[in-house]
C-alpha cells in the first residue's frame, strides 16, 4: 500500500519569472507570490513554490487555481510530480549534499 501512495501523493511546483521593473510589476509578483502561499504553496526557491497534495485529483484543483490566479505578463511553468519523483530528488548546499527537508510533512493514519 505505502508503494502505491508513492505514485498517487503528487507535489505541484510552480516556476515562474515575472517582471518587476516598475512598482507595477512588482506589486503584481508580490501579490501572486501571496496568493500562492495563501492557497498551501511553500516557497523552495525564490520563484520556484511547492504544494503537496493527497492525491491527483487535489492537485489538479490546485493547478486549476494557479491558473485562475496567473499574472498579466511573465513566465509561469506548472510541474505534477509523483511523490516518489519527489523523494528522488538531489539537493545541494555549493558541492556539498544538502540534508533533505520536506516542506510539508504528511500524517498517515493507516
Amino acid at each position: 500500500m505505502n508503494r502505491l501512495n508513492e505514485f498517487r501523493v503528487m507535489w505541484v511546483m510552480v516556476l515562474f519569472d515575472l517582471p518587476t521593473e516598475t512598482k507595477k510589476d512588482r506589486k503584481i509578483s508580490g501579490d501572486f507570490r501571496k496568493k500562492m502561499l495563501k492557497d498551501g504553496f511553500v516557497m523552495f526557491q525564490f520563484s520556484i513554490y511547492l504544494r503537496h497534495c493527497p492525491s491527483r485529483e487535489n492537485a489538479e484543483v490546485h493547478i486549476k487555481r494557479v491558473k485562475n490566479m496567473l499574472p498579466p505578463k511573465g513566465h509561469v511553468g506548472i510541474l505534477r510530480i509523483t511523490d516518489k519523483q519527489f523523494g528522488d530528488m538531489e539537493l545541494f548546499m555549493g558541492k556539498e549534499p544538502d540534508k533533505k527537508e520536506t516542506p510539508y510533512l504528511q500524517l498517515e493514519l493507516f
